[in-house]
Formats: structure tokens, sequence, C-alpha cells
């Protein structure tokens, strides 16, 4: 589960009317257990109301729908309770649009909505024992009122970890699954059904034919979190912040494909199923298991207080050897008719409480900071520390990204600092402590040579990134192979690093084309290949003859080329480059070949007709495809066997709307739009987002703060549209 715990009640109508008449005693309740009645009572109660309310509106926004949030959890709880503090000292305040009254953001434009059967609920958050000891009262003060054969001096409780990924409601009619929503705004959720489809563990057909839904949370595992962000950052593109939000960004995406190839997991947390079968969540989650749903291991029912604190107090530290992220536990009684009986308060359930585990910083020492040369030849600064325990494990080191990072941070060689792990994955230097330093630590500055092959350094004109030029660099070669042969690109399944880097060492393979040469017998001469291994890993190379151009193209491994310009820069090949009448013969690799032969001649400022590329990503393309070093890894693509499967002509949609065709950029803050939403609404519509203003721009969109490119738009001509504007064209109100 995420921020604030989501989670849903088995029968909010019964709970509803159950929890009318006690809401505002309840509520009181809750702050006074927590302790944390009557805070920031010294300002002003309307003013401080206000301005909390604007603050979590922004850090919603930017968690629910940007998915990049700027707060830590931490932080962002700390404003919620004083929020709700303020608001139960001073009920005048509370409003029915207060954040406290409410769940989650509204479903983004670019989805179709889906309306829930219940309405997806949040938790209200614990962050110590007492706390704990708090909720656990006041569940036995509440069903105090029960009849007297009832056990009420006990509540039962099932603890369970508590997931930080998306939530999703799966619907299913006679078996079969026919419609996915997430959480969105609690009452209407974003349709993402086939996205859903390609998350493996979410089963396509039950073993019975019922109707039921099925509520869980989605997430990426710790290990293909790391992965993707080294690809993210490899490509010179934002980095996720934490597993959460890169499964919420993988499974909101338009293109499913994208969505498949970020391998996202299911825990289904809650079955809602009206037949009545189940009295007991604990029975609800054994029943999700046979039903072919993964439901989390890490659970105990049948458990007082008591066994709730050991539970938390068992996981705080064993959590870190899990594959996945969790930030917590869950405590819910576990009977349905005491959590009906319990009821619901405002946006939250009684029965039911998320503890959150403490964040958890380290002090250590930079001992040194020390470039490491990627796949494309970009230098990480990457601090060297003096190894220290957190989250689970020894950290040494901790990537500073780039040098822009390394001055924001202002982490000098020599410093103490703090270090935590974002996400509880990736070490990160939270901030030096300058109060410590004594004059001896030293500033940071890029080499002038590539520390593992000599080469001069180059940086890209108006950008963060230093690289090395030269393609034979060691470093460089055995992660491009590596990308080349991985998945988003010509996945070639069993071509894993072990078997790469005896191919390599052994001078077996050294160029890409090189892999479709590769003999059975060559392939048994492997250390631990016998003759079946080598038919298998033979097979999936020839397999892989046959690409998607778009996906040969990211394979190449063309400096600040990602995914979405692969596919973006392929289209483009396929309308400028047709197939011509006298590759009838020659087929794909005859076509193949005249794009290497066209790729090599085409000047960087014709690359910037390709939708989304500036002149930076120009310079990149028209460098790759001209220089001696790379200009011809197509043609022995071509020679090696390698057929590209020619992108489809872009569809005719009558629903496609006025920006069908044309070249849209933003600039500035749009309220209403995170970037990435704004470029998906206009990939929808048909047309195409870009990063850079020039004479094919046919419309510039406008928000707050704009920058330099509002001022080229209006030098230029071009159409400028506001936020308001900006709809209506994509609705199709204007043209």
């Amino acid at each position: 589960m995420s921020r604030n715990g989501k989670e849903a009640a088995p029968a909010e109508a019964a709970q509803a009317e159950a929890a009318r008449g006690e809401t505002a005693d309840g509520e009181a309740a809750v702050a006074e257990d927590l302790g944390i009645a009557g805070a920031a009572a010294t300002v002003d109660p309307a003013a401080r109301v206000a301005e909390l309310r604007v603050a979590i509106e922004r850090a919603n926004r930017l968690y629910y729908e940007d998915d990049a949030p700027d707060l830590s959890d931490a932080e962002y709880d700390a404003l919620f309770r004083e929020l709700v503090a303020l608001e139960d000292a001073h009920q005048d305040l509370r409003t029915p649009d207060s954040p406290s009254q409410r769940v989650g953001a509204r479903p983004a434009v670019q989805f179709g909505e889906i309306r829930h059967s219940r309405p997806m609920l949040s938790l209200s958050n614990a962050f110590s024992h007492d706390e704990l000891a708090a909720f656990d009262a006041r569940v036995r003060r509440l069903l105090g009122g029960a009849p007297a054969h009832e056990p009420t001096d006990a509540p039962e409780y099932i603890a369970e970890l508590k997931i930080d990924g998306l939530a999703v409601a799966l619907r299913y009619e006679r078996g079969r699954f026919v419609r996915g929503a997430t959480r969105g705004d609690g009452t209407t959720g974003e349709d993402v059904t086939a996205n859903l489809r390609t998350v493996a563990p979410i089963p396509e057909r039950l073993p019975e034919p019922i109707d039921l839904e099925v509520r869980g949370e989605i997430y990426m595992p710790k290990e293909a979190f790391a992965v993707l962000n080294a690809e993210r950052e490899e490509q010179g593109l934002p980095l996720y912040a934490n597993p959460r939000n890169s499964a919420a960004g993988s499974l909101r995406q338009l293109d499913p494909a994208i969505t498949a190839s970020r391998n996202l997991s299911l825990w289904a947390y809650q079955l809602i199923e009206e037949d009545g079968r189940v009295a007991r969540q604990s029975e609800a989650l054994d029943r999700l298991a046979r039903l072919g749903f993964p439901v989390i291991d890490q659970r105990a029912p049948g458990l007082d207080l008591a066994g709730v604190l050991a539970f938390t107090e068992r996981w705080h530290d064993a959590r870190h050897d899990l594959s996945f992220e969790t930030d917590g536990v869950v405590v819910k009684v576990d009977r349905y008719d005491l959590q009906a009986r319990l009821g619901t308060v405002a946006r939250s359930p009684r029965w039911a409480i998320a503890y959150k585990f403490p964040p958890e910083e380290v002090e250590t020492t930079v001992e040194d900071i020390v470039p490491y040369v990627g796949r494309t030849g970009t230098l990480t600064p990457v601090a060297h520390l003096t190894p220290v325990k957190v989250a689970g494990s020894t950290v040494s080191r901790a990537t500073l990204h780039n040098l822009d990072e390394v001055r924001r941070r202002d982490v000098r060689i020599g410093d103490a600092v703090v270090l935590h792990k974002a996400g509880d994955v990736i070490p990160e230097i939270v901030r030096p402590i300058v109060d410590r330093r004594d004059g001896d630590e030293r500033v940071y500055e890029m080499p002038e040579r590539c520390p593992v092959c000599d080469t001069l350094i180059v940086r890209d004109a108006d950008a963060v990134r230093y690289y090395c030029p030269n393609p034979l660099c060691p470093a460089r070669v055995g992660q491009e192979f590596g990308h080349f042969a991985g998945r988003g690109a010509m996945d070639i399944e069993g071509a894993g690093w072990v078997v790469l880097s005896q191919l390599l060492q052994r001078g077996m393979v050294r160029r890409r084309g090189d892999f479709y040469r590769l003999s059975i017998e060559d392939l048994e001469s492997l250390d631990r290949f016998a003759s079946k291994s080598a038919e298998n890993l033979k097979r999936a190379i020839d397999r892989s003859r046959r690409r998607p151009l778009a996906r040969i193209i990211n394979g190449l491994g063309i400096p600040q080329v990602g995914e979405q310009t692969a596919i973006d820069l392929a289209n483009w090949i396929a309308e400028t480059v047709p197939p011509g009448p006298d590759e009838a013969m020659s087929g794909a690799q005859g076509w193949l070949q005249r794009v290497a032969g066209e790729l090599r001649d085409t000047p960087a400022e014709r690359f910037e007709e390709v939708p989304g590329v500036g002149p930076t990503v120009a310079a990149s393309l028209h460098r790759f495809f001209s220089e001696p070093e790379t200009s011809g890894i197509l043609d022995d693509l071509v020679d090696a066997g390698v057929e590209p499967e020619r992108p489809a002509p872009p569809a005719v949609s009558s629903e496609v709307g006025p920006p069908a065709g044309k070249t849209l950029v933003g600039t500035g803050t749009l309220p209403g739009f995170s970037r990435e939403d704004a470029e998906e609404a206009i990939r929808a519509a048909g047309g195409h987002p870009a990063g850079n203003v020039s004479r094919r721009t046919d419309y510039v969109v406008v928000g707050g703060n704009p920058g330099s490119k509002a001022r080229k738009a209006e030098e230029l001509g071009v159409t400028i549209l506001d936020e308001e504007a900006f709809r209506k064209l994509l609705s199709g109100e204007s043209s």
C-alpha cells in the first residue's frame, strides 16, 4: 500500500451507517489518542489550515498524478497530521473538500474512468508502539456495546506487511478478468485494463466461474527498480525516486508494451465477493491464494496487541532482506462483523491502521569521489564511503549522478554526510554535515581524460553530461553488448552477464553482428555449457534476428536515445525512407541497408524533424551515424542477417483530435498537467510532443513561469496556447 496506507472496506455501506452519530467524537478521540490535538495552536488556525491544504494538495498531485513526489513520507505525514489536529480542534474549519476528507487524486485525462463498486479508502497512520496501543484501546472502547456473548475485550488482529505501490481494483465476471482500474480519487479510477493484462501474476481466468472483485497493490521488485533506474540514468532521463513511483509510472503508460517490459508484480490484499463465504480477512487471503492470486506470505492472524507489536519488531530489520519494498505493517481487526460494527471515520476505517517504520538515516564519510564510465560513455561520479550499515546492508558507495548534482548538494571529498537508501534500495547521500568541515575537504572536479582508456573527455553543449567518446573503451563495451542483448532491444534470452563476459573475454563477440555468427560449437565451448544449453541459446539468438526497427535502434545504445526516442526515430525513418520497388526481392534486409546509408548522410539539423528531438539529441544521432567507429554498426547487422520489422503506418482515426500530426512544445507549469501527462495526452490525440521550439513547431503550450521557449515561439511566430486552449485543442473544441 502507498501513501496513507491505501485500503478498502469490505462492507462500506453497513460500516458507514454504523459510524453515523459518532463521527465527531470518534475523530476527536483519534487525535487525543495519538497525542496531536491542539497542534499549531499558537498560529491563526484558519490561515494555517488554508496553508496546509495548499501544501497537501500539491504533494498529492505530485505523488498520485505525477508519480514524482518532492516530500518524504515522513514530511507528508507531519503536514497531514497537523491538518487533522487543527480540524479536530476547530471543527468549523473542516469542509468536504479538505484533503482530510478525501482519498488520492483525480483520474488522469488520458485514461478512461471506472467507478468503483465500493470506495477505496485510506488508512490512518501510526508511527510508534504507543500509537498502536492507542488504536487497540480505541477499538476495545468502540466495541464495548457489543452483545455480552461476543468476546470484545480482546479483538483478534491480522498483521500484514504494507506494500508501497499503486492500488488497483480487478473485476472478474464468470471467472474471467474483464476490467481493472487504479484507485484514482477513491470513488473513480483510471481504466488501465490493457496494461494490467501485461502484469504476469494477474490471472486472466480463475478456476471457478464466479463474479468478484480483487484489490491489490501493483509494485516493482527491488531488482527491477535498480535495473530500470540504471537504464534511465545512462540515457540521461530523470530517475524514479523509489519503486512505488516506478510502478505507478509504468502502469500508467499509454503503450502496454512499455508496461510489459517493466517486470511489475502484484500482491492481492482484499476480496469483494457477495456470497459471504468468508467471515474474516485471514480467510479472504487464503481464498485469494486458492484462486491463483499472489498473497503476501509475511502476515500473521490471531494476534493481540502484544503479537502485533512483536510482528512490527520482527520485520523492522528483516524487511531489508525481501525482494520488494515495504514501509510498514497494516493491522486490521480480522472479523468482518466487527469491522462493520466499528465503521469508518471520514476517509478511513476505524478497524484498521497502518504502522510506518521509522526512516533510517546514518552518518558516514566521503573518502573519495570516483568517475565511472557507463554504456554510452557517460561519466557518473560515485562517492566512495566509509562502510556503514543502513537499511539491512553495508554500503560503501553511492552515486552522485552528475557534476551538477554534486555542485547542487555541495558534497565534497572528506565530508561527513547523512546517508539513506532511497526507497530502501538505492544508497543516496541526503546532505553533507557542513558544520563538521575543518577545511581539508576538497571540491570534486571531472577528469580531463577517461580514467579507463585515457581518451579526452567531452562535455555535451548545454548539457550536464560528460562522456568518453571512444566506442572501444573497455568500460563501455561490456555494458553496450549487455544492453543490445537485453529487454527492450534484441531480447536474447540466456545471454546474461556470465555468458556475455565469456564471449567478450574470448574475443568471440567483437561487434554486435557477431552474436548472429556464433555456431553451436562456439557456444558449447563456454564454461558450464552442454549441447542442450548451447542449442537453446542458439535458438534464442536466431529468434532475435527479426525485431521491430525501434528495438534495433534502442539496442544500438545511442547516447541520449531511450525507448521513446527510438520509437519516434523508427517511425520517422519509415516515413522518410520508404521501401523502394527494387527492394521487393531483398526485403527488410535490403531496406535496412539503405536506411543505414541514408542515416550516415543525414545532417544533425534534419534529425530535429523527429518528434521530441532537439539540437542536443540531434547532434548525438548525427555523431553516432556518421563517425567511423559507429557508422557501420547497422551494416554489420545486415551482413549478419538481422531483419527489421518496419513500423506500421500511423492509423487514421476519426477520433483523433486536431493535434493529429502536429508538433507541440510545452513550457512552464500547467496546474492540471504534469509534463508526462501533457505529453501522453498529445500522443493520445495523434500529435507529437517535442522538447524544443523550431520553425516546424505548430503550437507552444505556455504555463506559469515559462522559460525561453515562450520567447522563441513569439520570435518565430508559432501559435501559443494557454492551458484552457490546450484542453480545447485536445478535446476537439478548436482547431
